[in-house]
């Protein structure tokens, strides 16, 4: 009996927040440094200069376990009685990040293994779900906590929602590289998809923002700061992406600017795992009052 409470607070003891923290801050780390260091290209059997498929593949597991673990970690939010920013917040965070552990795998399968161009594809309808998911988190968050913002907090709202829109739009508006010729229907897909992203990726960089200033200085204060700086290296990633299918003739995956996607799911889970403590202490604290 003894012997299998031991086991109990010691797995509880590995799960702490701080243990969680460096866990994701060590993930962030060693993926830069796995972009970093093993991203270059070396010559094919043509002689074109390709990235080895074993580091594309690992890429992709960095990615994909970012996300995984992000995911696990908005759904035990999800889960507690106690969390701040309601259960729904975080229910919808949680589908996002799982839709886009699943959509990077089907991603990576479609790219590395059938070697096919992976966009459009069955990963987008992963991708697609991915932002909606997070839209709709991001907004309970907004409506579920009364918004104060001062005019020059209004304003750095605007400001960063100009901006973030203005640089999409150049980079989606460039003079694309030749490809291959494809059917009017896939066309059709394809621009539909590069403009729900490209609008998606504004509207989740301006919540973001939102959310952060709102939560300024507050007790989740910290967890809503990671949620933004995620949503801010998500949108990086995908404005170089969409900067590199338009101007690099057979653009592959793996270049450096691609951490940030690992980045995010990294920051949305220790922002998940941040709130969940905060929620706890509040809810100490107030079972303390009430004691008292």
């Amino acid at each position: 009996m003894s012997s299998t409470y031991d086991k109990s607070q010691s797995s509880k003891s590995l799960f702490t927040t701080q243990n969680i923290v460096l866990t994701g801050i060590t993930w962030g780390v060693l993926a830069f440094l796995y972009f970093l260091l093993f991203s270059a290209k070396i010559p094919g059997a043509d002689g074109t200069e390709m990235r080895a498929e074993w580091y594309v593949l690992g890429t992709n597991i960095f990615e994909a376990i970012a996300y995984l673990w992000s995911g696990i970690l908005c759904l035990r939010n999800w889960r507690s009685e106690q969390i701040v920013s309601g259960r729904n917040v975080w229910l919808a965070i949680g589908i996002g990040m799982l839709s886009y552990f699943l959509g990077g795998i089907v991603f990576g399968y479609i790219e590395i293994f059938l070697q096919q161009e992976p966009f459009p594809s069955v990963a987008d309808v992963f991708y697609v779900i991915t932002y909606l998911s997070l839209g709709v988190g991001m907004i309970l968050a907004v409506a579920s906590r009364r918004l104060h913002l001062e005019i020059s907090q209004w304003i750095i709202v605007l400001a960063i929602g100009a901006l973030g829109s203005t640089l999409a739009w150049l980079i989606s508006n460039q003079p694309q590289t030749a490809i291959p010729s494809q059917s009017s229907w896939f066309e059709i897909v394809a621009s539909v998809l590069n403009w729900f992203y490209v609008l998606s990726d504004v509207l989740l960089l301006i919540f973001a923002t939102t959310l952060l200033l709102a939560f300024w200085g507050g007790r989740v204060s910290l967890s809503w700061r990671m949620i933004a700086a995620a949503a801010f290296s998500l949108y990086i990633a995908d404005i170089w992406y969409k900067y590199a299918e338009n101007s690099i003739s057979n653009y592959q995956s793996g270049e450096i600017l691609e951490v940030f996607w690992v980045w995010s799911g990294v920051l949305f889970g220790m922002g998940a795992a941040l709130e969940y403590e905060a929620s706890l202490n509040r809810s100490r604290r107030e079972r303390g009052k009430k004691r008292g």
